[in-house]
């Protein structure tokens, strides 16, 4: 999911780019009111399927305004500012400067913790988990942290159950990191063999990460579950005894 989101069954049409979902899913996101996914269909119906770069970069704030006056999207009464918010997300602009870079040299990811992070914009623990425009992929270890993947949610606002499809989209993580999340979608994160893990106070994405980071020496009880390993505390260690 580094280059693409899969949109397979959506009215998008087919796979488009990672950054032509994150324009459509910022666009919809700064629209108040606005059902994202009657927006995302009439995105599909306005431009002509498949739904390309080249297509989004010819909106117009007249295009923005037919879609929400159409059957399914009731006109919320978005003020203009907010329009050109939306058309100039949909053009590109705004969007890279946002978009976090991945590291290189990424480790194998095999033995390291891997957790993801919602996201509305740069590097930050800024969303809600049933509605951020993405997931910051991390791995990692005593030794390091680094940033793999960016994985856009917005194939999963079109899913008939958003929250269990977002749960799905981060099955392959130990924690999910978000501002918030309520008990029925946490229920869910659970079943997906995540644990979700509130921080209210949001903030840097790594710095929030570099906290838990300094725990996997010695790992919480509940840490040590996730990653199924004894607490150092409940080890029994000969060496640490014959040192005594």
């Amino acid at each position: 999911m580094n280059a693409t989101s899969s949109t397979a069954g959506s009215p998008l049409g087919s796979p488009v780019s990672r950054e032509a979902a994150l324009r459509i899913a910022l666009a919809a996101r700064a629209l108040p009111g606005v059902d994202i996914p009657a927006f995302v269909r009439a995105l599909g119906d306005r431009l002509g399927l498949p739904v390309t770069d080249d297509k989004l970069a010819r909106v117009t704030v007249a295009d923005i305004k037919t879609m929400l006056q159409g059957d399914e999207i009731v006109d919320p009464g978005v003020d203009g500012e907010a329009l050109k918010t939306a058309v100039r997300y949909l053009w590109g602009e705004g969007v890279e400067d946002g978009l976090p870079k991945l590291d290189a040299d990424v480790p194998d990811a095999a033995g390291m913790l891997r957790v993801a992070v919602a996201s509305n914009s740069g590097e930050l623990l800024d969303g809600h988990f049933g509605s951020c425009a993405r997931f910051l992929i991390y791995l990692i270890s005593e030794r390091g942290l680094w940033l793999a993947e960016i994985r856009s949610t917005l194939s999963c606002d079109e899913a008939e159950d958003r929250n269990a499809a977002r749960a799905e989209l981060i099955a392959d993580c130990h924690l999910a990191y978000m501002q918030s999340i309520g008990g029925p979608a946490a229920a869910k994160v659970v079943r997906a063999g995540v644990h979700p893990v509130k921080f209210p106070v949001g903030g840097n994405a790594r710095e929030a990460l570099t906290q838990l980071q300094g725990t996997l020496k010695r790992p919480p009880p509940w840490l040590a579950k996730v990653l199924g390993v004894q607490t150092r505390s409940l080890q029994y260690d000969a060496s640490e005894e014959a040192e005594a």
